[in-house]
């Protein structure tokens, strides 16, 4: 194994000083970039999806839960196998708790085509809570481009797909796969890929800050136990 030189404590900052800058310019491109996936425009969902959850049947409308943005993570899991994806476990492993999602308006939801029957014991063996759909007998996967054919063959892949709703509207604004995921799973990154950001005031375009009626994101941050529904 290789490991890094050996050098003197000044060095190391003058190396480190040298990074931080590529670092710097590297977070004001993300911004930027950040920004014009926000000025994306969408696309309205008018096809009827049918999902089974914890509650039985849901509509895509459902699965907001009546907040105004829903991140749906489309976890491999197809019908025929006896367990989920450990690539996508392994991404489920690391979100954290979602009221902090949930303070900003926005829902986190898993979907796989596998049955509930599925879903159910293997979500309970993982020690998950997050909320997981099953989209079996739903065109919903193959729309959103997971469930795809290669070579005439069924294959899975990983995605992450952002949606906003306007009273009993519901639009589609961003979606992304495999390596897209990369670097995801913290509640700014998840943020990141919505709509509405994390509703900043500094953020891009403007005015997107205020429309939840809140405060600005990071004004909204409490302990996980005292956010008020």
């Amino acid at each position: 194994m290789t490991l890094p030189k050996i050098v003197s404590s000044e060095e190391w900052r003058a190396a480190r000083e040298e990074l931080l800058v590529k670092e710097k310019a590297a977070t004001r491109a993300r911004d930027a970039l950040n920004a014009e996936r926000r000025g994306l425009p969408m696309v309205e969902i008018d096809k009827e999806y049918v999902f089974e959850g914890g509650d039985g049947k849901a509509a895509l409308l459902d699965l907001f839960e009546g907040r105004h943005q829903l991140v749906v993570y489309h976890f491999m899991f197809a019908p025929e196998w006896d367990a989920g994806c450990r690539s996508c476990s392994a991404f489920l492993d690391q979100i954290g708790h979602l009221a902090h999602l949930r303070a900003r308006g926005t829902e986190f939801a898993a979907v796989s085509r596998a049955p509930y029957t599925k879903i159910l014991p293997f979500k309970a063996r993982m020690g998950w809570t997050v909320p997981w759909y099953s989209s079996y007998d739903s065109d919903f996967n193959y729309d959103f481009r997971v469930s795809v054919e290669v070579d005439d063959e069924p294959c899975e892949r990983p995605g992450v797909s952002c949606f906003l709703r306007d009273r009993d509207r519901v639009f589609h604004t961003y979606s992304t796969y495999e390596r897209g995921l990369d670097g995801l799973g913290s509640t700014t990154t998840l943020l990141d890929l919505t709509a509405l950001g994390r509703q900043e005031e500094w953020e891009m375009p403007r005015g997107r800050a205020s429309a939840l009626g809140a405060p600005a994101g990071s004004e909204r941050i409490r302990y996980h136990d005292e956010y008020e529904e």
